[in-house]
């Protein structure tokens, strides 16, 4: 049995095996799956919009009709030339008795299938069939971690042709990483934001990455660091409700965090904390005052140094461990609370 690794994972989508010409790619990232596969396409036939050298077929028709799938795979391109056959399997389609044919007549060096699919697990039939299989590749596409995400910044930067502060790039990197399409999107758009700009800096990013525009997450943060136990508890259970990801509260917690560090740092230089709230400059909403107020007066620059430092390791594990994400989140929220209370006492 064949289990692809990270390091080989990327060496294969970016010199196909040409011994393996059926490629499984799979895994909870979506925008990862998608990305590779859109990489793999491009290396297999010459003009990816031909739809004589490209044939889309969905898991629903496969399902219908598993002999399709050998049929297309052995089909000789009426104008010669490579070609591929793109399978977008869903969750509920039965597509193994298809594949289950092709391995019995493997196409031909110049024929590349591949499979798209969502998160497997290690016993789903279509996943073991690929992985025994020595004519398959079966590339898992799990979440980035602290070490992909960095090379990730630093590609699109050195591409854009700017560069990123240290402090910049971790704290990014702590706000993104969940899905593939949706990281690079919110760089992308972090390089606009700084357009005719060499450098990107900590606000920067607090300015620009991640939605703060759900006013129940909001709530629940700023709940959390002004010191409001009750309303983290009522607010954690709506977010929940509302299927956002324990990854992305920890990632507004980090980046409430830092914004809060700069403000106090802004406090510590003699503005007074009214004052700095009206600033239109500090982008605190009116409803959000009171709760900001009560948060600027709880923590010190030094100790918001450490919870940022903190949170950057509980939002690894969070992403780590999914089934524990939200226990530990929610455990998160309540401890910055109870310092944050015991720190006006």
């Amino acid at each position: 049995m064949v289990a692809f690794k990270a390091g080989e994972v990327e060496r294969f989508v970016a010199r196909p095996d040409a011994g393996k010409p059926i490629v499984l790619v799979y895994g909870p990232d979506a925008g990862l799956v998608s990305e590779r596969v859109a990489a793999l396409v491009r290396t297999a036939v010459d003009d990816p919009g031909d739809p004589f050298a490209l044939v889309l077929i969905a898991g629903e028709a496969l399902a219908e009709t598993p002999e399709r799938l050998v049929e297309e795979a052995h089909t000789v391109p009426l104008f010669g030339g490579r070609r591929a056959i793109h399978v977008k399997a869903g969750s509920r389609n039965n597509i193994q008795p298809a594949v289950e044919r092709l391995f019995a007549a493997p196409p031909s060096a110049d024929c590349r299938i591949i499979i798209e699919t969502g998160d497997l697990k290690k016993t789903a039939p279509l996943r073991t069939l690929c992985e025994k299989s020595p004519a398959a590749a079966a590339l898992p596409c799990y979440p980035d971690n602290a070490e992909s995400l960095g090379r990730l910044i630093d590609d699109e930067t050195r591409r854009a042709g700017v560069t990123i502060t240290p402090s910049a790039r971790d704290l990014l990197a702590s706000l993104i990483g969940g899905d593939r399409r949706a990281s690079r999107s919110e760089i992308e758009k972090l390089i606009l934001y700084g357009l005719g700009e060499k450098r990107i800096d900590v606000p920067d990013v607090i300015a620009v990455v991640t939605d703060a525009t759900n006013p129940v997450m909001d709530s629940l943060i700023d709940a959390a660091f002004a010191g409001w136990a009750g309303e983290v508890e009522a607010n954690f259970a709506k977010v929940q409700l509302s299927g956002t990801a324990a990854s992305t509260i920890a990632g507004a917690l980090i980046r409430q965090a830092a914004a809060l560090h700069m403000h106090r740092l802004t406090i510590d230089a003699g503005v007074s904390v009214d004052e700095l709230i009206k600033r239109p400059v500090s982008g605190i909403h009116f409803s959000r005052a009171k709760a900001v107020r009560a948060a600027l007066t709880a923590w010190t620059s030094r100790r918001l140094e450490r919870v940022i430092a903190q949170l950057g390791e509980i939002s690894l594990e969070a992403r780590r461990n999914s089934r524990l994400a939200y226990p530990v989140v929610e455990r998160t929220l309540l401890m910055i609370a109870q310092a944050a209370r015991s720190s006006t006492r």
